[in-house]
């Protein structure tokens, strides 16, 4: 029963840190990465769709990405939404295809990105220690229901505190990851 617990604390954790990876996959670092396109939704028929289900996204070039929609007509929703979005970036069209330039980030920008990176750590080390609670809670109440002894709940609090600890070192190592990214000129 307590090896469940842990199994489920390290599937919470794995899933809290998947989840910062495609959060960060969104930041923008100095090279272009066709994730940054992840959050955009095109009005595609009434319908709001990603754009990697409309059209075919490359990096060719590591500050640039193009778009190559497979409806032609298409290409000026693909912009607009593009142009609305919040990165701040440019859409060129040349015919069916739409570059996008990928600006160098100045100094202050930045650190705006560091910030914001490390405030997504920290969401994803909340989401760890809510986990840890529940597995905690959950050896406590198979404690108080005489399911194991007071011995071997200490020793899975114990585990649960290893492994929450483990955790929290790979949030900081994908942290530092993405900083270093960022910081890259």
């Amino acid at each position: 029963m307590l090896e469940d617990v842990i199994k489920e604390l390290r599937e919470g954790i794995e899933k809290a840190i998947e989840a910062l990876r495609r959060d960060l996959a969104k930041v923008r670092t100095g090279r272009a990465n066709a994730a940054m396109l992840d959050g955009i939704r095109v009005d595609y028929y009434g319908v709001p769709t990603p754009i990697q289900q409309m059209a075919t996204v490359s990096v060719p070039e590591p500050r640039l990405i193009t778009i190559k929609p497979w409806e032609k007509n298409q290409v000026k929703a693909i912009e607009k939404a593009i142009r609305e979005s919040d990165l701040g970036l440019n859409p060129q069209v040349d015919a069916d295809l739409i570059r996008l330039p990928i600006p160098p980030l100045t100094e202050e920008r930045r650190r705006e990105m560091v910030k914001l990176t490390k405030k997504n750590g920290e969401d994803c080390k909340v989401a760890i220690r809510k986990h840890r609670r529940d597995a905690n809670e959950l050896v406590d109440t198979l404690e108080k229901d005489g399911e194991v002894s007071g011995d071997e709940a200490d020793r899975a609090k114990k585990k649960v505190e290893d492994v929450v600890a483990e955790g929290t070192s790979k949030v900081d190592a994908v942290i530092a990851a993405k900083e270093k990214d960022i910081l890259d000129v």
